[in-house]
């Protein structure tokens, strides 16, 4: 069975927007590792429409983009990609496919048969799955900036408190931290 691990960049006051916080080669190459690391991404509808609106054409070459965000852009076209949406039924990204039937079981079982892991990338979606118990480690990329507005990380709130152990802590050259954390016994 294999880990679901949610990463995720975000500014120091927890903002999520996609817009904020650092993209440059060494934010790409991390990311572009985590993908190699796991064998499937899942993501709620709007990360995925967000994500097919730009990378595709990145990958094709339609886009002048530099080598790391280009290489993370191949790697992204062939990874499998699992998309949860109650709006949404069709999906014609390469390699992409529907989630469907309860929210818990369906994770599960993708887990289940993704021996290597399943990254999942959606903050809304990552606050659901949490309510489940079913997100095993965190991997996030803090950026050093205070965005001062939202959506903020875990926004829809949880629970209970998430007690984690560190891993490992990295710093980049462009000052974002990479944390990654498994959940605590």
């Amino acid at each position: 069975m294999g880990l679901l691990t949610f990463g995720i960049n975000f500014t120091l006051d927890g903002c999520v927007d996609h817009r904020e916080g650092i993209a440059d080669d060494e934010t790409h190459a991390h990311y572009t590792r985590l993908l190699d690391e796991s064998g499937a991404m899942l993501w709620g509808r709007t990360t995925y429409e967000m994500m097919e609106s730009a990378w595709p054409a990145v990958a094709r070459g339609d886009v002048d983009a530099p080598p790391a965000m280009r290489e993370w852009a191949l790697k992204l076209e062939t990874k499998p990609k699992y998309v949860v949406s109650a709006t949404r039924s069709e999906f014609p990204w390469t390699n992409s496919h529907h989630v469907v039937g309860d929210l818990r079981t369906a994770v599960q079982e993708l887990k289940d048969r993704t021996p290597r892991g399943v990254l999942l990338g959606s903050g809304k979606l990552a606050t659901a799955l949490d309510r489940l118990d079913l997100i095993d480690e965190y991997k996030f990329l803090i950026h050093p900036m205070i965005a001062g507005h939202g959506p903020t990380l875990y926004q829809g709130g949880l629970p209970s408190t998430r007690r984690l152990e560190l891993i490992t802590a990295q710093p980049l050259s462009n000052g974002a931290v990479a944390m990654h954390y498994r959940r605590a016994g």
